[in-house]
């Protein structure tokens, strides 16, 4: 089926900007990009900084891999080019969140390295912040929430990231977390270290 692009399409600019937005939440809105292979706690960190920005007053979303597979990108399955369109539309509607002034954090295995540039120039200087979560492998397959490695290591789910598909890791991630040496917590010290530093939000008690 011929796919059919839209035409005769303006952008059309509101009267709020995103500066009186990011004024009303006390935050400025931008992305952190949760890469690393199935089972390495992209998800877990991801909720657990929600909360924790939350409990803060900030507003905070997660765009998670498997939920946004049962809605917006239900109709993407996980070939080469499902992937990088699945990885498109996620940078695109991450671009609107952070224009409305929250801060959004995606988990997604996102295995290919120009996806996620694509992002991060979508999103532009000091809006995006990738961070890697370097888990080994050999902690993801003993993880395996979902049973996912031991299907793929049987032959039964191909093209599965890490075991029969690659995984291009990052080169220079605005931070490194590996789920085998730090805990959920101790991850999030560092990620609100990382905003704070960024100017996204301010000290606590400033």
């Amino acid at each position: 089926m011929t796919k059919i692009k839209a035409t005769n399409i303006t952008w059309h600019e509101g009267h709020v900007k995103r500066e009186e937005r990011e004024k009303l939440l006390k935050q400025k809105g931008c992305l952190i990009w949760m890469t690393g292979l199935s089972g390495s706690g992209k998800s877990t960190f991801a909720y657990t900084l929600e909360h924790t920005l939350m409990q803060r007053g900030h507003l905070c979303y997660v765009l998670d891999g498997d939920n946004i597979r049962h809605g917006l990108n239900k109709n993407l399955g996980f070939s080469a080019e499902d992937r990088e369109e699945n990885i498109r539309r996620i940078g695109e509607v991450a671009k609107l969140f952070a224009d409305a002034g929250l801060i959004t954090v995606t988990a997604f295995i996102s295995p290919y390295r120009k996806d996620r540039d694509r992002n991060r120039e979508l999103l532009g200087p000091g809006n995006f912040f990738e961070v890697f979560c370097d888990t080994p492998i050999e902690v993801c397959e003993q993880r395996d929430p979902k049973g996912l490695y031991k299907k793929a290591r049987a032959g039964e789910l191909k093209g599965f990231t890490g075991v029969d598909d690659p995984y291009e890791a990052p080169l220079q991630s605005e931070l490194v977390l590996d789920a085998s040496k730090v805990t959920p917590q101790e991850a999030v010290v560092r990620l609100i270290e990382m905003l704070e530093k960024a100017g996204k939000i301010p000290p606590l008690g400033a």
